[in-house]
């Protein structure tokens, strides 16, 4: 079985957790579980139509790409066959046409696939809502279940019991060492 940085690195957190909650596991009898993120995607309906969504827009995005680099490739090539017989001021007007139509290929690319693009912006549309279900369904069943912890083998959703927080208490030793 070959096992992914990210499965390596998850499973080391849950290696982690069980020795961290070993001692209170014994006096209790702590009950762990975990979810398999790919068999969640491959079978979750409303996953598969996002990412059936995904790839169409993608497509989309690609095809307009891919036009617009053919529309300057086919303006580079006709200009190369004519720029010896064109006058100075048509060169001049014709290599202007290019790097505007260039300018706007780099624009279109940065739109969809730069910082905070439409790609990324989509994605988030779709895929967020589907996490935060996740996320809830694994709590329901874990509250149900009575389970203490609840790891994902890829994602890094899960849930632990909101007794095993130790937030507060570092917090407090924080201000105490601070002093």
């Amino acid at each position: 079985m070959k096992l992914t940085h990210r499965t390596f690195f998850s499973l080391l957190i849950a290696a982690g957790l069980i020795l961290a909650f070993s001692a209170r596991a014994s006096a209790q009898g702590m009950k762990i579980g975990f979810v398999r993120d790919d068999v969640i995607k491959q079978n979750y309906k409303a996953w598969q139509r996002a990412q059936e969504e995904w790839e169409t827009e993608q497509k989309a995005w690609e095809d307009e790409a891919a036009a617009k680099q053919q529309e300057l490739q086919d303006m580079m090539s006709e200009y190369d066959k004519q720029k010896l017989i064109l006058s100075e001021d048509k060169r001049r007007e014709r290599e202007a046409t290019i790097r505007t139509k260039q300018e706007s290929l780099d624009a279109y690319t940065r739109q969809i696939y730069g910082p905070n693009g439409t790609a990324e912006r989509t994605q988030q549309t779709l895929i967020v809502p589907l996490l935060e279900r996740v996320t809830k369904a694994i709590e329901l069943v874990a509250i149900e279940g009575n389970y203490d912890v609840v790891f994902t083998m890829q994602s890094g959703l899960g849930y632990i019991k909101e007794t095993y927080d130790l937030t507060d208490q570092v917090l407090e030793r924080l201000d105490t060492l601070d002093e």
